[in-house]
């Protein structure tokens, strides 16, 4: 009986040695549960990286301040390793190697893109890592069969179909004439993809369908065709810099359109960077501070929009809000589960039926929530554009103002 006394006591002594000096090969250390995050902290979407590192950061913060995680009734606190992944996939996946098998992270926050969150999730499968992104959006993901991975955001092919539907209704009901250009990535294909959907379904022509350039530099070639052939509605899915792109393109070259539609505007920081000339723009939103959903940590999209302006300098873009919506999630998971076992943590998330500041969350078998639609707002700016705001147009139970359409001419603006 001493001698196994002993034995215990020698293990444990190990143990906390162990954990005192090295988080290697350990998925709890202390009172920290350790999650892994490659985020892309360089290259094209080291803007939306870092939107998403701040909203991981801010929630982190708020539940470790709130009493942590209670699990087995001791209360532990989250703790994040990250690693910048380039804004490359090749470099996303080695990441999300390095993190388990050198880390021993047992449990993933998702990087930014749908791209780079395909490259990771074979390898977080591959070891039964669960998974919780807020950033790949991509219906592909979720064909998959994934078992270990689970979005919070709506998916890709859903972003701007509203957008199509409004174009429609505001013609009479009548079929109209879309014009589109789309980055060659996994999140832009499947928007375009609900574009053809939306197209389908209301009968509406396709007249040009171009590729944006691989650095999303220069759309001229398009603008040149919308401004020949008229069509109805522009739709336009290029990230942050491709948003950026079209708005000062559109301005230079007087490029008159009833309807401008894009993914990644309030990333983008239109009127920041371009004052008046965004004004009109309807953009894709997983979130708007003005929604009603609520939770226990953030109160409600105002009250978020307050603290991550506090914190980091300037308002919170959805992906930041999806962001810190990950770690409520997880906290939720681990908290029912009541174990750190990932088996257990994974059929706790799919489980998951919540709601946060966020909006709802609730997972489909395929990982993608199923209970958050989508909204398009609008750039409202004053008549000098030194100030503009995002008013939520669609989906009319939320809509906050009357969408201005069309875009007034540049003659007449």
């Amino acid at each position: 009986m001493k001698i196994r006394n002993i034995i215990i006591t020698l293990v444990s002594a190990i143990a906390l040695l162990i954990s005192a000096s090295t988080i290697s090969f350990a998925k709890v250390v202390g009172d920290k549960i350790i999650l892994g995050a490659a985020i892309s902290l360089t290259g094209k979407y080291s803007s939306n990286g870092v939107h998403t590192q701040n909203g991981y950061n801010l929630a982190v913060d708020r539940i470790n301040d709130m009493g942590g995680i209670k699990v087995g009734g001791k209360t532990y606190k989250f703790e994040i390793i990250y690693y910048d992944d380039e804004s490359n996939s090749g470099r996303a996946a080695q990441l999300a190697e390095r993190l388990i098998q050198q880390d021993g992270v047992q449990y993933m926050l998702g990087p930014y893109s749908s791209g780079l969150t395909k490259a990771m999730a074979p390898v977080t499968e591959k070891y039964g890592i669960p998974m919780v992104e807020a950033n790949g959006a991509s219906r592909s993901l979720f064909t998959k069969g994934y078992k270990y991975l689970f979005a919070v955001l709506a998916p890709a092919n859903l972003y701007l179909d509203v957008a199509i539907d409004l174009a429609v209704e505001k013609n009479g009901g009548k079929p109209v004439k879309i014009a589109m250009a789309f980055e060659q990535d996994a999140f832009s294909q499947d928007v375009r993809l609900g574009i053809l959907d939306a197209a389908k379904r209301t009968g509406s022509k396709i007249i040009i369908d171009d590729k944006l350039p691989k650095e999303l530099n220069d759309m001229a070639a398009t603008l040149s065709k919308v401004k020949a052939v008229k069509p109805d509605v522009l739709v336009v899915s290029g990230h942050t810099k491709g948003a950026l792109t079209a708005v000062r393109q559109i301005s230079e070259m007087k490029v008159d359109v009833p309807m401008l539609a894009m993914t990644h505007c309030d990333a983008a920081k239109l009127s920041k960077m371009h004052g008046k000339a965004s004004e009109y723009a309807l953009c894709a939103s997983q979130w708007h501070k003005s929604l009603s959903y609520k939770d226990d940590f953030f109160k409600d999209g105002t009250t978020y929009d307050a603290d991550f302006t506090k914190a980091f300098g300037y308002a919170p873009p959805y992906q930041a809000a999806e962001s810190s919506a990950a770690l409520l999630v997880f906290k939720d998971a681990f908290e029912r589960a009541q174990s750190f076992d990932t088996k257990k943590v994974r059929d706790a998330l799919a489980a998951t039926d919540m709601q946060t500041f966020y909006g709802n969350i609730k997972f489909a078998e395929g990982g993608q929530n199923v209970s958050k639609p989508m909204v398009l707002f609008q750039v409202s700016c004053n008549d000098d554009g030194s100030k503009c705001e995002n008013k939520v147009v669609a989906p009319t139970k939320w809509a906050s103002a009357e969408l201005v359409h069309p875009i007034p001419s540049w003659s007449k603006r």
